[in-house]
């Protein structure tokens, strides 16, 4: 797998913090680590692919997580690991050959519901909220009556 290296044409730092958002907050690490090594986790590798999983990658990053305050290069590390992550996930996407990606919705995407549809939906909580967001007013049904309770 091939993962592109962004930093060619500009500074590190400027590519860490444009992709700080990947960047998860340290207990997700180790608890992704936990249900990748757990009993439920490892019979499910094992259902799906076959074979275990390494989860070495989760505890690293776990690591990598817990320096960040004192190692300006963890930034760099934990950034590039989820980079990898990515690139893995989105492959079926990209080596997608069944579906062809579009390049606008359709044209009558925001057409009316048939009505049956419509009768289904009469009363519900979206129909209500719908209701209330087209009225003049914008108020809620709610704000009109009181909340308070003796006890």
């Amino acid at each position: 797998m091939e993962v592109k290296n962004e930093e060619s044409s500009t500074t590190g730092a400027t590519t860490s913090t444009e992709y700080e958002w990947m960047i998860r907050p340290c207990d997700q690490y180790i608890d992704e680590f936990k249900e990748c090594t757990s009993i439920k986790g490892r019979f499910h590798q094992h259902f799906i692919f076959g074979e275990p999983l390494d989860c070495s990658q989760w505890k690293k990053d776990y690591n990598t997580c817990l320096k960040l305050e004192k190692d300006p290069k963890a930034k760099e590390e934990l950034i590039k690991s989820e980079k990898i992550r990515y690139a893995k996930r989105m492959i079926g996407h990209v080596k997608n050959d069944v579906w062809e990606n579009r390049e606008a919705p359709p044209e009558d995407w925001s057409k009316p519901l048939p009505e049956w549809m419509q009768k289904t939906l009469d009363g519900t909580y979206l129909d209500m909220k719908n209701k209330e967001m087209k009225s003049s007013e914008g108020r809620s049904v709610y704000e009109e009556r009181t909340l308070c309770v003796i006890m």
